[in-house]
């Protein structure tokens, strides 16, 4: 096995904690949970849940690519919302994002996440040879 990568990019928010955006060992990248946080301000993106849903798609996208992965190569991602009655729309636009090749999933409500935010991501990609 090779050594781990570290990745991170301004191309997506700033880890707010002592981790990085994301780290790949061997052909597996996992890539941190991500939040409705724009990466140029740091702010979060309050106009509601599917922009919200959005906004963190596009962050975990821009990771991804960093590391020269895409979504078709997620295996595993991991959702976690503060509120079940936002489980539609949230899959709805995670549709959008995962077309073909859909990975393992779980989706988790809890209590509260990080910046009272109302949707966190992680995902685990795999690509032979990488």
């Amino acid at each position: 096995m090779s050594e781990k990568k570290i990745f991170n990019t301004d191309a997506a928010p700033k880890a707010i904690g002592p981790y990085n955006q994301a780290v790949q060992a061997g052909d597996t990248l996992y890539v941190s949970g991500q939040i409705a946080f724009l990466p140029e301000t740091m702010q979060l993106v309050a106009t509601g849940i599917a922009d919200e849903t959005h906004q963190v798609l596009k962050n975990v996208s821009a990771i991804l690519e960093h590391a020269g992965y895409s979504f078709n190569d997620v295996v595993k991602t991991s959702i976690f919302i503060s509120n079940m009655d936002d489980f539609a729309t949230i899959n709805d636009v995670y549709a959008q994002y995962f077309v073909e090749n859909q990975p393992a999933r779980e989706t988790v409500a809890v209590k509260t996440l990080p910046k009272n935010v109302n949707v966190e991501i992680s995902v685990i990609a795999w690509k032979k040879g990488s």
